[in-house]
């Protein structure tokens, strides 16, 4: 793992009434070039153009993708990766959200915390993420 993440655990084992297999950590300590992502939603990131779907999975992996690219961008890999902040307009859609956030994040242990909003900047988003990446000294 590229930094010390403290108490990493599987959500198979901490939620087990859910159909969730993530790797997550209860803290991450990290030193380097720290990459602030804004909250990620599915559109295309060349054109700010929404995809063509109301799926929450079909959402959730253009938010990953674009995570993963604007860290790759910047430098960095999803092993950097230390912290998601995951925005949901539907509680009902968190399992099939973090079913297809944790492969993204298979093996990396961020921190990560959850959120049910009434609604996103768009009302066909269903999910935004936002993510913080640290690249090590």
């Amino acid at each position: 793992m590229a930094h010390t993440r403290i108490r990493a655990f599987n959500t198979k084992d901490t939620y087990p009434e859910q159909n969730l297999d993530n790797d997550l950590a209860q803290a991450v300590v990290a030193r380097g070039q720290v990459i602030f992502l804004r909250g990620q939603c599915p559109q295309e990131l060349d054109t700010a153009k929404n995809i063509d779907s109301h799926d929450p999975v079909e959402q959730t992996h253009k938010v990953m993708q674009n995570i993963r690219q604007l860290i790759e961008e910047a430098g960095g890999e999803m092993a950097h990766l230390t912290k998601l902040v995951v925005y949901l307009t539907d509680v009902r859609h968190r399992e099939a959200v973090y079913r297809v956030m944790g492969e993204y994040i298979r093996g990396v242990h961020p921190v990560c915390t959850g959120l049910v909003v009434v609604a996103l900047a768009r009302p066909e988003w269903l999910v935004e993420i936002d993510a913080t990446a640290v690249i090590p000294d």
